[in-house]
């Protein structure tokens, strides 16, 4: 995926002196050939260094999010989460899929592991026979409030020297990469569809002042 930038310079230039002479001379100066291969040059780097860090970032936060959740993985989670945000009777694995952008096999593996764990429950669908639905139980409600309050630290510690400007231009950016291939981002913005636990209202509450207060802190030697 990463190509050596100075053969593939080279490789340009060469091009243009053996089969470009002509239409350099006719239709532009050799600088502003020169100047639209820099060009390329630059946007190609730019392209691999950014796929680069977010292929390394992706890998980074995922550990960092499985040592803070600590009961659930970064993936099993997010597959609950997905769940959480589908109709009930649309939760099959080719939706969850959807949802993470990732594919159905990825999903099941994650699926079966979490039932055995007695999170989910699998039935079959009314809606199509073919497919499955998959239901969060009782413990995995619980067990998803235990690691949301978990990674909402997470993200006051991954995200602590970013602004809210940032945040949003950073979200903007990212939905416009998802995009690369057609395919518009299934987000999470709706609220989830699980019916709430004991004390949900405290445990809200209680987790907001903490993030607020981190967020303070972090904020307050973002820019000094």
């Amino acid at each position: 995926m990463v190509f050596s930038l100075g053969l593939l310079k080279d490789s340009i230039l060469t091009y243009f002196h053996f089969f470009g002479t002509l239409y350099i001379d006719n239709i532009m100066s050799k600088r502003k050939v020169l100047r639209v291969i820099l060009d390329a040059y630059r946007e190609l780097f730019l392209m691999q260094q950014t796929y680069a860090t977010l292929f390394s970032l992706a890998n980074k936060i995922q550990i960092k999010g499985d040592a803070y959740l600590q009961r659930l993985t970064s993936r099993q989670y997010m597959t609950m989460v997905a769940i959480a945000h589908l109709q009930q009777d649309e939760t099959t694995l080719n939706n969850i899929a959807r949802k993470l952008g990732t594919t159905k096999q990825s999903v099941k593996q994650i699926v079966e592991i979490l039932e055995k764990k007695g999170y989910l429950r699998i039935t079959p669908s009314l809606k199509d026979k073919r497919a499955v639905n998959v239901q969060i139980t009782v413990s995995g409600r619980q067990v998803m409030v235990e690691a949301a309050e978990k990674g909402i630290y997470f993200f006051a510690d991954l995200f602590a020297e970013f602004s809210t400007e940032e945040l949003e231009q950073l979200w903007v950016l990212l939905k416009k990469m998802y995009r690369f291939d057609g395919e518009t981002q299934d987000g999470f913005e709706e609220k989830g569809k699980l019916e709430p636990v004991d004390n949900q209202e405290e445990l809200e509450s209680r987790v907001l002042k903490e993030f607020a207060r981190r967020r303070k802190q972090s904020q307050s030697g973002v820019g000094q």
